[in-house]
């Protein structure tokens, strides 16, 4: 049974080595420049050491005048070719390495763009991140660095071997003592060296998710006198990536040991050989030197090839990781209707959500109509399912059960793509990217916008009034996640990128929370020009920012408890009049 599991994980690696140096194939020409670098790198030491028989019993023992002129040139031309083989190699390795870490890194980036939105919430954004910073660097060793270790050393070996045989077949018997002593260390520490590896990789995307966490909550931290606590917990997970790389170190320290001891076993053995009474006479100082220095020159090509199993496992541990993202099946989209631009006519009927990681039941059979052109807010308490029923609308996740209809249709018949583009969406995190004002309101498809309609969509949200005074107007950086812009800058940026999108149906998620009185009566009076004639859906806390909408939805444990307008709910004396007596009465006490 063990036997089959081996074979079995020999064919897996060695489906994942072959799949990593398909990578390679692209930069063949580089490659065999490359390859035939390595060759005469590891082959012209060989041809140095298949000299000094010649050299040390003509050139010294019998004076030849023509080895005296012709042995210092040859050894000069030796090393200038070895030279340029070495130049070659290096670079030739360097450039397919490179284009190799760049081309899985984009198709590792790839995958996260098409992957379901369900894929982000199961695994830590640091591991995420890792992959491309980290494990992505790993497979270059695998593909390109451990190929020249591996044909340089496995030339200069056989190179080596030849002289051997060639000078001396006698003495050539201490390798079958040393081959299979090796071979079986090589074996040993490549199982130790995978194991290893992987645990490496996972806690690199622990080191990147605890930094990138600790960043983005440098205030928390400070404000709630949790330095302290971060740094035990940096300190935890540097510390097991520590010890697990000196567990790689221990493997490398014990593996060259163990070569170096078989290594003086061989010499030992070859000196033994060399003095039996019968061969003393027979071998002579040039032979017997020519084999001490190819197995000399042997010894640290063969530690080298043991040694590079440490960065073949890493790099095969890191690409089946980045394989199995890459592998991933994409977001699902069976729909065959292009949607050109719908009238927002939604409708759920009996919509049922169950999150399949923790089976989660967060909405139980939901009924809603929206009408064209109108504003249905969602009210309730945290967890009620509110986010996850507008969540349903650009297909982040999919129904369980039940179905929603736009404009009579099932809204999974509609491609994904022209689906999405009918809905705006606009957040209580507004997200904005490392750019100017201009790059992040016409952003993505909207990148075709003129500067005259970026300007007209920053007017109607309210946001000119501060771009004017920025030193470049439309045109100025507003740093990482704008984080050069106030809270309600941001939000009107967010809200002018929704107006130039012009959607049919737009989605808000307490887009006014937290902000300063003048900030949300901006925000308010632009949020009134954008709703203008689309199918509005507002998730709302502040109930009195959502008085005047067509139908008020309040939602409890994932169904709807009551619908109507504010005034037929206050009147009805039930869930929303207890909320907004509530709220009522805590703003009454401020």
């Amino acid at each position: 049974m063990s036997g089959n599991k081996v074979a079995i994980w020999d064919a897996h690696t060695r489906q994942i080595y072959k799949r990593l140096l398909g990578y390679t194939k692209r930069f063949w020409v580089v490659g065999v420049i490359a390859v035939i670098g390595m060759a005469i790198d590891g082959g012209g030491l060989a041809a140095f050491t298949k000299l000094l028989p010649p050299m040390i019993d003509k050139l010294f023992a019998e004076k030849d005048p023509f080895l005296i002129f012709w042995m210092p040139i040859w050894i000069v031309l030796i090393f200038l070719v070895r030279g340029l083989g070495t130049f070659a190699s290096s670079y030739g390795v360097s450039y397919v390495g490179r284009n190799v870490v760049q081309a899985m890194q984009r198709d590792v980036f790839a995958a996260y763009l098409r992957l379901p939105a369900t894929f982000f919430g199961e695994e830590h954004s640091g591991h995420q991140v890792s992959r491309i910073t980290y494990t992505s660097e790993q497979v270059a060793s695998a593909s390109t660095d451990a190929v020249k270790v591996v044909v340089t050393e496995g030339i200069t070996v056989l190179g080596m071997l030849y002289v051997m045989i060639s000078t001396s077949p006698y003495l050539t018997l201490v390798l079958f003592i040393m081959v299979p002593l090796i071979t079986l260390i090589a074996s040993v520490v490549s199982r130790r060296y995978r194991s290893i590896s992987r645990r490496i990789q996972s806690m690199m995307g622990s080191v990147t998710g605890t930094v990138e966490e600790s960043v983005e909550a440098h205030r928390e931290i400070r404000i709630y006198g949790g330095q302290d606590y971060a740094k035990s917990r940096f300190d935890d997970v540097t510390n097991r990536t520590r010890r697990l790389n000196l567990k790689v170190a221990a493997t490398n320290a014990t593996s060259s040991s163990a070569i170096q001891t078989v290594a003086a076993l061989a010499l030992a053995v070859m000196v033994f050989l060399a003095t039996r009474p019968g061969e003393i006479d027979k071998i002579s100082a040039g032979v017997f030197i020519a084999v001490l220095t190819a197995m000399g020159g042997m010894m640290p090509s063969l530690k080298r090839l043991a040694n590079i199993q440490s960065n073949i496992q890493s790099g095969i541990s890191a690409a089946e990781n980045l394989f199995e993202i890459m592998d991933l099946p994409p977001e699902v989209d069976t729909g065959t209707r292009v949607l050109e631009r719908a009238k927002g006519d939604l409708r759920f009927e009996d919509v049922r959500l169950v999150y399949p990681r923790n089976s989660f039941e967060a909405l139980r059979g939901v009924d809603l109509y929206c009408a064209p052109g109108t504003v249905t807010a969602l009210v309730g308490r945290s967890g009620s399912g509110k986010s996850s029923l507008v969540s349903l609308l650009p297909r982040f996740n999919a129904p369980t059960s039940g179905r929603i209809l736009l404009d009579g249709f099932d809204y999974e018949s509609f491609t994904l793509p022209s689906l999405r583009r009918q809905i705006a969406w606009v957040g209580q995190s507004v997200v904005l990217f490392d750019g100017s004002v201009a790059e992040n309101i016409a952003y993505g498809e909207l990148a075709g916008a003129s500067e005259a309609q970026i300007v007209a969509a920053a007017e109607a949200a309210n946001a000119m009034e501060f771009i004017q005074r920025m030193p470049q107007g439309i045109h100025s950086q507003i740093g990482q996640g704008g984080n050069l812009l106030s809270g309600g800058q941001r939000q009107r940026l967010a809200i002018a990128r929704a107006i130039l999108k012009n959607a049919p149906i737009l989605v808000l998620d307490e887009a006014t929370s937290a902000l300063d009185t003048e900030s949300e009566r901006l925000i308010q009076q632009a949020l009134q020009r954008l709703m203008r004639d689309r199918t509005t859906l507002v998730i709302a806390h502040r109930l009195s920012t959502i008085e005047h909408a067509d139908q008020i939805a309040v939602m409890d444990q994932g169904r709807i408890v009551e619908r109507g307008t504010h005034a037929e709910l206050l009147a009805r004396d039930g869930h929303y009049a207890a909320l907004h007596r509530m709220q009522f009465h805590s703003h009454s006490g401020d």
